[in-house]
C-alpha cells in the first residue's frame, strides 16, 4: 500500500504539535484543586517555603474543623454529605502531603523551616488521634473509608517526616555580641 502523506509533511505537523503543546505547558502554574482561589493565593504570597509548611498545617486544620461540623450534624437525608466528607478528607490529605513534601524540599535546601515544622508537628498530634477516631466510630465509615485510610497514611507519613526534620535541622546560629 502506497503512502499519501510526504516525509517533509510528518515533520511539520510534529513539530507543530509540539510547539503548540510547550505553548499551553508553561503558560501558567496549575492551581491545586482542593485549594480555594484564596488559599492559592496566600501560599504563593508566602514565598518562603517555612510559612508555606505552616499555610498547608492551618489549611488542613480547617478540613479537620468543618469534618468535624459534618460529623456533629449528621442528617440521614443529605444526599451530598458523602461527597462533601470524601472532598473534605481528599483536601486534608492534599494540605499534609504538600506540607510534607515541603519540609523534605526545605531540609534539601538547607531553609529555616523551624516554625513550619514546628506547626505541622503540633497539628499533627491533634489530626492523627481524630483520624484515628473516625476510622473506629465514624458515621457510615463505607462511605469514605479509603479517602480517610489516605488522610490517616499522609499524616503518619508527614509525622515520620516530621521527625526526621526535628533531628536533622540544626539550631540556628548565635549571635554574639561584639563589646
Amino acid at each position: 500500500m502506497r503512502s499519501f502523506i510526504k516525509p517533509g509533511a510528518v515533520l511539520l505537523l510534529a513539530s507543530m504539535l509540539s510547539v503548540s503543546h510547550a505553548g499551553t505547558a508553561s503558560a501558567a502554574p496549575q492551581k491545586k484543586e482542593y485549594l480555594s482561589e484564596a488559599e492559592a493565593d496566600k501560599i504563593r504570597e508566602a514565598g518562603a517555603t517555612g510559612p508555606r509548611i505552616a499555610l498547608y498545617t492551618g489549611f488542613a486544620s480547617d478540613r479537620i474543623k468543618k469534618l468535624q461540623y459534618e460529623f456533629a450534624h449528621f442528617d440521614k437525608t443529605d444526599q451530598k454529605r458523602t461527597d462533601r466528607l470524601n472532598s473534605l478528607l481528599n483536601g486534608y490529605t492534599g494540605c499534609i502531603d504538600d506540607a510534607a513534601d515541603l519540609i523534605e524540599i526545605g531540609i534539601e535546601k538547607q531553609q529555616d523551616i523551624r516554625d513550619g515544622v514546628k506547626a505541622l508537628q503540633a497539628g499533627i498530634k491533634d489530626f492523627l488521634p481524630y483520624l484515628q477516631g473516625i476510622a473506629m466510630n465514624g458515621v457510615e465509615r463505607e462511605t469514605y473509608k479509603e479517602n480517610l485510610e489516605d488522610a490517616i497514611e499522609a499524616t503518619q507519613d508527614a509525622q515520620k517526616d516530621v521527625e526526621k526534620a526535628s533531628k536533622g535541622l540544626a539550631a540556628p546560629p548565635v549571635r554574639r555580641n561584639p563589646q
